[in-house]
């Protein structure tokens, strides 16, 4: 893993988590590092990029779990939102976990982010109807692949 993809990642989870909760300034990119390098430690894990004319728009950040693949992240950058980015990274995230031969992928949401359930659905995913019981509770979606 390069550096400075890991470096493009945590940028790229700092606009979007700003612009997405409102906030007037993102987090640093070293504020956001700790927890891209936690899940990239783990077994198997994947970074995915997705680039436009060379920049970093988004990324994906996956790991093999016992029977899925768990997507920990998924970004875009808000300047390429509504671009296809996040689709086309779930698509890439389909490929990854064909690949290692898992057929059901899974990953947690913040229950009011609307703007990313709506990728997710349109992408084939479907809620679990578990709810996390943390301040800010996440939902859990499931995709098996056919």
């Amino acid at each position: 893993m390069h550096n400075e993809e890991v470096r493009e990642a945590a940028a790229i989870w700092a606009r979007a988590t700003a612009r997405r909760d409102d906030e007037a300034e993102p987090a640093t990119v070293e504020q956001a590092m700790p927890g891209i390098l936690r899940r990239l430690s783990l077994d198997g894990a994947e970074l995915i990029m997705a680039r436009r004319e060379g920049r970093a728009v988004g990324f994906a950040l996956v790991a093999p779990r016992a029977e899925t693949v768990e997507v920990f992240y998924l970004a875009v950058d808000p300047d390429a939102w509504g671009g296809g980015v996040g689709s086309e990274l779930l698509r890439e995230v389909d490929e990854h976990a064909r690949a290692i031969g898992r057929d059901t992928l899974e990953l947690w949401v913040i229950n009011d982010n609307e703007r990313a359930i709506a990728v997710y659905e349109r992408a084939g995913w479907v809620a679990t109807g578990e709810v996390s019981q943390e301040a800010r509770p996440h939902r859990r979606f499931l995709r098996r692949l056919g």
